[in-house]
């Protein structure tokens, strides 16, 4: 039989006595286990397999979405793809074109800078306001998450670490208790998935981001704002630096 893994660093400090926090605080909240919302219409429902499929990297930068094609591929009229894509369009996934076509959204090197920085910040302050915040069922929905993500890791599937990588940054938006904050910051990673998602299949990369996880959440279970905010931060820097290093080979 094997031995068990040994407790990871985040596992060993959520040991340490600590006063529970307030879980009857005051103020807006979102909660991380209500179910999503149920597309109401078909428009929706394109939008977000659409959507999916960019995130996912399967409908690469560049690529247009021709009203036809996905009407003849989804089985609907061309109506709910041309709402579909206005939806997208709004939501800065795909760029718009005058008498043709939309296109899933390029961006230039300055505007991927950009936003990545700005990703960087937005994250860093819902990690520094997670650590004040977070109430112990969503830190131990945290730790759930990244354990799974360990299990991943020894897989090696890149795919199924993207998926749960995305929850593993929305739980600590959900932390932060701030709503507002939580959205842009989910948005403007939304913007720059498709950009992002291929840095999983660099050699050694997924180690290295949940070991980069780590240091986030141990930081967040020590209730370390500054130590937090700024782990995040490295580990943001850490992602534009294996997403460029990927794009170059």
């Amino acid at each position: 039989m094997t031995e068990p893994p040994a407790a990871t660093v985040a596992e060993r400090r959520a040991r340490k006595p600590r006063s529970p926090p307030d879980e009857s605080r005051s103020g807006p909240s979102i909660v991380i286990s209500a179910p999503v919302p149920v597309p109401k219409t078909l428009a929706d429902r394109l939008r977000m397999q659409i959507s999916d499929e960019i995130v996912r990297g399967m409908l690469a930068p560049g690529v247009a979405l021709d009203e036809m094609e996905l009407a003849r591929r989804f089985s609907v009229s061309r109506t709910p793809v041309r709402e579909a894509i206005r939806l997208l369009v709004a939501s800065g996934l795909v760029d718009a074109r005058p008498h043709r076509s939309a296109v899933v959204a390029r961006l230039d090197q300055t505007q991927l800078v950009a936003m990545f920085e700005a990703l960087r910040e937005l994250e860093a302050l819902c990690a520094g306001l997670t650590a004040e915040r977070m109430t112990a069922r969503e830190r131990s929905r945290l730790q759930r998450i990244h354990r799974s993500l360990l299990q991943v890791v020894r897989r090696g599937n890149p795919q199924r670490y993207h998926e749960l990588n995305e929850d593993f940054h929305t739980s600590i938006y959900v932390g932060s208790h701030n709503p507002y904050l939580a959205r842009l910051t989910a948005e403007t990673r939304a913007r720059i998935a498709p950009f992002s998602c291929a840095q999983f299949r660099s050699l050694g990369r997924l180690e290295k981001s949940h070991e980069e996880h780590e240091r986030v959440i141990a930081a967040i279970l020590d209730g370390s704002p500054q130590a937090a905010s700024a782990s995040m931060r490295d580990h943001i820097e850490s992602v534009y630096d294996a997403y460029t290093a990927n794009r170059a080979i």
